[in-house]
Protein backbone atom coordinates (compact mmCIF):
# COMPACT_ATOMS: atom_id res chain seq x y z
CA UNK A 1 0.00 0.00 0.00
CA UNK A 2 1.58 3.54 -0.59
CA UNK A 3 1.10 6.41 1.20
CA UNK A 4 -0.99 9.13 0.12
CA UNK A 5 0.68 12.37 -0.13
CA UNK A 6 0.46 15.65 -2.35
CA UNK A 7 2.16 16.76 -5.57
CA UNK A 8 4.75 17.92 -3.79
CA UNK A 9 5.58 14.26 -1.78
CA UNK A 10 5.46 12.23 -5.73
CA UNK A 11 7.52 15.04 -6.82
CA UNK A 12 10.28 14.83 -4.40
CA UNK A 13 10.01 10.99 -4.73
CA UNK A 14 10.56 11.19 -8.26
CA UNK A 15 13.81 13.44 -7.66
CA UNK A 16 15.33 11.27 -5.74
CA UNK A 17 15.53 8.57 -7.37
CA UNK A 18 15.68 10.77 -10.98
CA UNK A 19 18.89 12.13 -8.78
CA UNK A 20 20.38 8.74 -7.73
CA UNK A 21 20.34 6.92 -11.07
CA UNK A 22 22.02 10.48 -13.20
CA UNK A 23 24.70 9.84 -10.18
CA UNK A 24 24.93 5.96 -11.62
CA UNK A 25 24.16 5.10 -8.12
CA UNK A 26 22.22 2.17 -6.93
CA UNK A 27 19.99 2.28 -4.07
CA UNK A 28 22.87 0.53 -2.14
CA UNK A 29 24.92 3.02 -2.96
CA UNK A 30 22.45 5.91 -1.93
CA UNK A 31 21.87 4.08 0.76
CA UNK A 32 25.19 3.74 2.46
CA UNK A 33 25.73 7.48 1.36
CA UNK A 34 22.48 8.66 3.30
CA UNK A 35 22.88 6.10 6.29
CA UNK A 36 19.72 4.62 5.55
CA UNK A 37 18.78 1.24 4.64
CA UNK A 38 18.27 0.43 1.15
CA UNK A 39 14.81 -1.30 2.00
CA UNK A 40 14.04 2.22 3.89
CA UNK A 41 15.46 3.84 0.65
CA UNK A 42 13.05 1.82 -1.55
CA UNK A 43 10.54 2.18 0.21
CA UNK A 44 10.73 5.97 0.32
CA UNK A 45 11.24 6.15 -3.49
CA UNK A 46 8.11 4.20 -4.52
CA UNK A 47 5.80 5.75 -1.95
CA UNK A 48 5.37 3.01 0.49
CA UNK A 49 7.09 5.01 3.31
CA UNK A 50 6.32 8.53 4.10
CA UNK A 51 9.53 10.32 4.03
CA UNK A 52 10.98 12.09 7.44
CA UNK A 53 12.43 15.57 7.51
CA UNK A 54 15.80 14.32 9.02
CA UNK A 55 15.61 11.11 6.39
CA UNK A 56 15.14 13.73 3.18
CA UNK A 57 18.02 16.51 4.58
CA UNK A 58 20.02 13.36 4.74
CA UNK A 59 19.27 11.52 1.39
CA UNK A 60 19.82 15.58 -0.23
CA UNK A 61 23.36 15.94 1.49
CA UNK A 62 24.27 12.78 0.05
CA UNK A 63 23.27 13.46 -3.40
CA UNK A 64 24.93 16.90 -3.85
CA UNK A 65 21.66 19.23 -3.31
CA UNK A 66 19.81 21.30 -1.07
CA UNK A 67 16.85 20.51 0.92
CA UNK A 68 15.03 23.44 -0.74
CA UNK A 69 16.23 22.47 -4.46
CA UNK A 70 14.60 18.98 -3.63
CA UNK A 71 11.34 20.30 -2.51
CA UNK A 72 11.25 23.40 -5.06
CA UNK A 73 8.24 23.13 -6.88
CA UNK A 74 6.98 26.20 -8.60
CA UNK A 75 6.20 25.64 -12.46
CA UNK A 76 5.47 29.22 -13.31
CA UNK A 77 9.26 29.76 -14.25
CA UNK A 78 9.49 27.60 -16.90
CA UNK A 79 9.35 29.56 -20.03
CA UNK A 80 10.61 33.14 -19.80
CA UNK A 81 9.99 35.84 -22.08
CA UNK A 82 13.07 38.06 -23.86
CA UNK A 83 13.28 41.39 -22.27
CA UNK A 84 14.22 43.75 -25.26
CA UNK A 85 16.46 46.53 -25.36
CA UNK A 86 16.81 48.05 -28.50
CA UNK A 87 18.78 51.09 -28.13
CA UNK A 88 22.01 48.77 -26.87
CA UNK A 89 20.68 45.94 -29.67
CA UNK A 90 20.15 43.54 -27.28
CA UNK A 91 17.69 40.51 -26.32
CA UNK A 92 17.86 38.88 -22.86
CA UNK A 93 16.68 36.13 -21.56
CA UNK A 94 16.73 35.60 -17.99
CA UNK A 95 17.65 32.20 -16.37
CA UNK A 96 17.55 31.35 -12.83
CA UNK A 97 20.51 30.63 -10.74
CA UNK A 98 22.09 30.48 -7.09
CA UNK A 99 21.42 32.69 -4.95
CA UNK A 100 22.96 36.36 -5.59
CA UNK A 101 24.01 34.72 -9.26
CA UNK A 102 22.24 35.62 -12.38
CA UNK A 103 22.57 33.37 -15.17
CA UNK A 104 21.48 35.23 -18.61
CA UNK A 105 20.98 34.35 -22.19
CA UNK A 106 21.67 37.43 -24.28
CA UNK A 107 21.42 38.08 -27.95
CA UNK A 108 23.71 40.66 -29.44
CA UNK A 109 22.86 42.46 -32.71
CA UNK A 110 25.24 45.80 -32.44
CA UNK A 111 28.72 46.07 -32.39
CA UNK A 112 30.34 47.68 -28.92
CA UNK A 113 29.14 51.58 -28.01
CA UNK A 114 32.28 53.66 -29.21
CA UNK A 115 34.17 56.10 -26.82
CA UNK A 116 35.05 55.99 -22.96
CA UNK A 117 31.94 57.34 -21.98
CA UNK A 118 30.30 54.47 -23.25
CA UNK A 119 32.33 51.86 -20.98
CA UNK A 120 30.46 51.05 -17.78
CA UNK A 121 32.18 50.27 -14.50
CA UNK A 122 30.41 48.48 -11.08
CA UNK A 123 31.68 46.45 -8.64
CA UNK A 124 31.25 43.04 -9.42
CA UNK A 125 32.69 39.82 -11.83
CA UNK A 126 31.32 39.21 -14.92
CA UNK A 127 31.72 36.05 -16.81
CA UNK A 128 30.41 35.04 -20.46
CA UNK A 129 30.65 32.32 -22.89
CA UNK A 130 29.65 32.75 -26.65
CA UNK A 131 27.14 30.36 -28.18
CA UNK A 132 27.17 31.62 -31.40
CA UNK A 133 28.39 34.74 -34.07
CA UNK A 134 31.83 36.70 -32.60
CA UNK A 135 31.64 39.23 -29.91
CA UNK A 136 33.39 42.17 -28.44
CA UNK A 137 34.75 42.70 -25.48
CA UNK A 138 36.01 46.25 -24.72
CA UNK A 139 37.97 45.88 -21.22
CA UNK A 140 39.62 49.21 -20.07
CA UNK A 141 41.97 50.21 -23.30
CA UNK A 142 41.60 46.12 -24.50
CA UNK A 143 39.85 45.28 -27.69
CA UNK A 144 39.20 41.49 -27.10
CA UNK A 145 37.82 39.37 -29.64
CA UNK A 146 35.45 36.60 -28.23
CA UNK A 147 35.01 34.06 -30.81
CA UNK A 148 32.11 31.25 -30.34
CA UNK A 149 32.61 28.39 -28.30
CA UNK A 150 35.49 30.89 -26.09
CA UNK A 151 34.70 32.41 -22.46
CA UNK A 152 35.91 35.56 -20.76
CA UNK A 153 36.12 36.55 -17.01
CA UNK A 154 36.67 39.92 -15.68
CA UNK A 155 35.96 41.91 -12.89
CA UNK A 156 33.21 44.36 -13.75
CA UNK A 157 35.37 47.50 -12.16
CA UNK A 158 37.12 47.47 -14.95
CA UNK A 159 35.13 49.75 -18.06
CA UNK A 160 33.88 47.51 -20.02
CA UNK A 161 30.82 47.01 -22.74
CA UNK A 162 30.31 44.21 -25.12
CA UNK A 163 28.92 44.35 -28.51
CA UNK A 164 28.52 41.84 -31.46
CA UNK A 165 30.66 42.08 -34.61
CA UNK A 166 30.18 40.34 -38.39
CA UNK A 167 26.21 39.91 -37.25
CA UNK A 168 24.00 38.94 -34.19
CA UNK A 169 25.89 36.56 -31.26
CA UNK A 170 24.06 35.19 -28.43
CA UNK A 171 26.02 34.63 -24.88
CA UNK A 172 25.38 32.86 -21.93
CA UNK A 173 26.48 35.07 -18.99
CA UNK A 174 27.05 34.84 -15.38
CA UNK A 175 26.67 38.08 -12.59
CA UNK A 176 27.26 38.02 -9.61
CA UNK A 177 25.22 39.84 -6.94
CA UNK A 178 27.15 43.26 -7.61
CA UNK A 179 27.25 42.96 -11.65
CA UNK A 180 23.40 41.70 -11.61
CA UNK A 181 22.36 45.23 -9.95
CA UNK A 182 24.09 46.91 -12.36
CA UNK A 183 23.16 44.92 -15.56
CA UNK A 184 19.31 45.86 -14.35
CA UNK A 185 19.82 48.99 -13.21
CA UNK A 186 20.46 49.45 -16.72
CA UNK A 187 17.40 47.81 -18.27
CA UNK A 188 14.98 49.71 -16.16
Amino acid sequence: MTQDGSDLDSLVRKRVRALRTAHGWSLDDLAARCHLSPSTLSRIETGHRRIALDQLTAIARALGTSLDQLVESAPDDVVTNPTLIPARGLTQWAMRGEPGVTVARMRLTEPPPEGPSALKAHPGREWFTVLSGTVVLLLGDRRLRVEEGQAAEFTTMLPHALGAVGGPAEVLGIFDREGRRSHLRDNE
